[in-house]
C-alpha cells in the first residue's frame, strides 16, 4: 500500500524547548506522517520542558493539521486506568489479586475458579480473545453501532477453548480487561468507567479525558482515524473514527489527549494513585517478560520505561515514562497506509533517551 492518495504535510506547536531539541522532535513526527499516517501527535517531557508537536492532517482532505491538544481514541492505554482502579481496591482490602473470578463472578467462566484477579492484570489467564471475527480484514468493525455488553463480549471469547492452563504463560488477550472491569462494578456496585472518572479522572484534573459510553462521537478538536480499502485495484481511505466503543470496554475505550496521558502516567508513577505496595506490583513483569500488571516494561539503553501502547479501529497511541519520572512522551497517530510503526519507535526512544 502506498501514500499516493494522500497529500501530507508538516505542521508543528512547541513550547518551552530550545530550537535544536524542537527541531529534532519535528523532524521524528513528520517522519511518522511521510511513514504512512495521516495525522502525528505528540507531547514530550523533559523534566520542566515540555515540547508539544503535530504534523500531517485532521482529516484526508482537509487542509488544516490538527492542534497538539486534539482528542484521539487512546485504545488499550484504556487498560492502564483500569489496573489501577482494581489495584486501588486491592489497597483498600476491598479486593485481593489472589481472588478468583468465580469468587466474585460464579459462573462466568468455566475455569474461573483457577483464574486469579493477578493472572487478568498480567495476561496470564488463558482467556481466549474476544474480538477475533468483530473487525473485517481491513479493521473497521462489522457492526459498529451495536451496543455490546461485557458479558456478550466474554461469552464470544468462550466460544474457543482456553489458549492454555492459567498462569501457564504471558498471553495478550483483551478479554481480561472485560472481565476486570465486570470486578469492578460487582466489588464497588459502580460501572468501571464511573470509577476511572472518581477515582482518576476528576482527582487529576484529566479534563480532556473521556470514557464515551455508548456514543460513537470522539468530541472537540480531533483528528480523524482511517482504514485503509482496496477498491478496483485502488486503496481508498474509509474514515472509522465513528463506532460504539462498548466493542472495546474496559479494554480500550478511553478517548484522550497527549498531555492528559503524560499527566496521569506522571502521577501513577510518582505514587500518587497508588500505594507503595500496589505501585511496585503493577511495576514486576514478573513471569510475564514484559508486562506487569497493567503497565508494558520496555527495556532502552537508557534504562526502564513504562507506560502502555494501545490500537483501536483508526488509532495507534504510544505512552510511556522513564523510571525516575523525569521524561515523558506521549505519541498518537492515525496510520493508513505504509508502514510508520519504525518511524513512531524511532521518536519514542529519542523522547526517553536522547
Amino acid at each position: 500500500m502506498t501514500t499516493s492518495l494522500l497529500a501530507l504535510t508538516g505542521g508543528a506547536a512547541m513550547a518551552d524547548t530550545h530550537s535544536g531539541a524542537r527541531s529534532s522532535l519535528q523532524t521524528s513526527l513528520d517522519a511518522v506522517v511521510d511513514g504512512g499516517s495521516v495525522a502525528a501527535i505528540a507531547e514530550v517531557r523533559n523534566g520542566e520542558k515540555v515540547w508539544r508537536g503535530s504534523s500531517g492532517k485532521s482529516k484526508v482532505d482537509g487542509d488544516h493539521s490538527p492542534p497538539p491538544s486534539a482528542r484521539f481514541r487512546a485504545g488499550s492505554i484504556t487498560k492502564s486506568f483500569t489496573a489501577t482502579v482494581v489495584l486501588q481496591l486491592v489497597g483498600e482490602g476491598r479486593l485481593s489479586l489472589s481472588d478468583s473470578v468465580e469468587h466474585w463472578l460464579p459462573g462466568l467462566v468455566g475455569n474461573g475458579d483457577s483464574i486469579t484477579v493477578r493472572q487478568l492484570l498480567q495476561h496470564m489467564s488463558g482467556l481466549p480473545e474476544y474480538s477475533t471475527g468483530l473487525l473485517d480484514r481491513a479493521g473497521i468493525p462489522k457492526q459498529r453501532y451495536r451496543t455490546w455488553a461485557p458479558k456478550e463480549l466474554v461469552e464470544r471469547a468462550l466460544e474457543a477453548p482456553p489458549a492454555f492452563s492459567p498462569g501457564a504463560k504471558y498471553e495478550y488477550s483483551n478479554t481480561n480487561y472485560i472481565v476486570l472491569g465486570m470486578i469492578i462494578e460487582k466489588v464497588t456496585g459502580k460501572p468501571y468507567g464511573t470509577e476511572i472518572k472518581e477515582r482518576i479522572l476528576r482527582p487529576l484534573g484529566l479534563t480532556r479525558t473521556w470514557l464515551p459510553g455508548t456514543s460513537p462521537e470522539v468530541t472537540g478538536p480531533h483528528a480523524h482515524g482511517y482504514a485503509a480499502v482496496e477498491k478496483n485495484g485502488k486503496i481508498t481511505s474509509v474514515d472509522v473514527t465513528r463506532f460504539n466503543p462498548t466493542l472495546t470496554g474496559a479494554a480500550g475505550e478511553i478517548i484522550s489527549t497527549t498531555a492528559d496521558l503524560n499527566r496521569f502516567f506522571r502521577a501513577l508513577l510518582g505514587g500518587k494513585l497508588l500505594k507503595p505496595a500496589q505501585l511496585k506490583e503493577m511495576k514486576d513483569p514478573g513471569a510475564a517478560g514484559g508486562y506487569g500488571l497493567g503497565l508494558e516494561v520496555v527495556p532502552l539503553p537508557c534504562g526502564t520505561a513504562y507506560g502502555h501502547t494501545g490500537e483501536t479501529p483508526g488509532y495507534v497511541t504510544g505512552s510511556f515514562t522513564s523510571a525516575d519520572g523525569t521524561r515523558q512522551v506521549t505519541l498518537a497517530t492515525t496510520p493508513f497506509a505504509g508502514d510508520s510503526a519504525s518511524a513512531a519507535k524511532s521518536l519514542l526512544r529519542t523522547a526517553l533517551c536522547d
